[in-house]
């Protein structure tokens, strides 16, 4: 062979269409990379906004109570702190010489197990069942940093008949866009 001449070295077809389709592959993932990544920094602006907006909500509802409690001081009376809306209700013991009406209140509380924690609003039938299951349970009015930390560390959301652990918003965001589309139709 002379010096000038090159050999060329046949390639099958196979792979060449392999190598196409995985190059046609990666613009697309990279494509989708790139849409993800944008919509990632509009959420977290977004979110930043929201959560500056929430502080300063629950910011304005504080001083308003210090200025309520200000006022009714200057007044010569009291200010009472409205009733929370929400309870959170922790089984702590189990069926041992349970009464059946008990037993019936506690599946209606969704307490089947010990140790299972459920929230539930406040109104007076909550308020009338808790009494009578009173020494099977513990129960409080939880405040939002107790709440958050539940969600976080406890959390479950249900995505395709799955239990998933709600680590971070993208999970709802998913489920909830699901939801618009299909009310949508």
């Amino acid at each position: 062979m002379g010096e000038g001449m090159k050999v060329e070295t046949i390639v099958p077809e196979s792979q060449l269409k392999k190598r196409k389709r995985e190059e046609e592959w990666g613009l697309v993932k990279k494509q989708d990379f790139e849409a993800a990544k944008k919509k990632n920094a509009e959420n977290r602006s977004l979110i930043y906004k929201r959560a500056k907006d929430y502080a300063k909500e629950y910011d304005e509802q504080q001083n308003e109570i210090i200025r309520l409690k200000r006022e009714a001081k200057l007044k010569g009376g009291f200010y009472v702190l409205p009733e929370p809306k929400l309870l959170f209700i922790i089984r702590i013991r189990g069926i041992n010489a349970m009464d059946p009406k008990t037993k019936s209140i506690l599946q209606l509380f969704r307490l089947r197990q010990i140790f299972n924690g459920v929230f539930l609003k406040v109104n007076k039938a909550t308020v009338n069942m808790l009494r009578r299951v009173e020494p099977y349970v513990t129960y409080g009015y939880p405040n939002l940093k107790s709440v958050k930390e539940l969600i976080y560390k406890r959390g479950y959301g249900k995505l395709n008949k799955q239990r998933i652990p709600l680590t971070d918003n993208s999970i709802i965001e998913q489920v909830l866009d699901d939801a618009l589309v299909v009310s949508h139709w």
